[in-house]
């Protein structure tokens, strides 16, 4: 029995770590470098080597962790079922 805790409660400690450790990251670090220009926000266009913004980070260089995604996609759905409940504020319509 004691060999059995141990199997499946080392790797969901594990994995509750990790989870933990990029909920952290995504609070303090909400951005990581374009993958696509790396995080200069622009290229050189291959044919005439002229200078080009990124259209994946429109130029920024930044993109939006995709846990920091998913955290203000439930945020903006817990205040608009917050304002839909109370009935003030402006929020996003949600029928019942």
């Amino acid at each position: 029995m004691n060999t059995l805790i141990a199997t499946i409660g080392l790797p969901t400690a594990l994995l509750i770590v990790v989870t933990l450790c990029y909920l952290v990251t995504c609070g303090v670090w909400p951005f990581k470098p374009c993958r696509t220009c790396k995080g200069a926000g622009r290229f050189r266009a291959r044919l005439l080597g002229a200078v080009r913004l990124c259209r994946r980070c429109k130029g920024t260089g930044l993109r939006l962790r995709w846990g920091r995604r998913a955290w203000n996609a439930a945020t903006r759905l817990r205040r608009a079922r917050r304002a839909a409940r109370t009935g003030a504020g402006p929020g996003i319509q949600i029928d019942r």
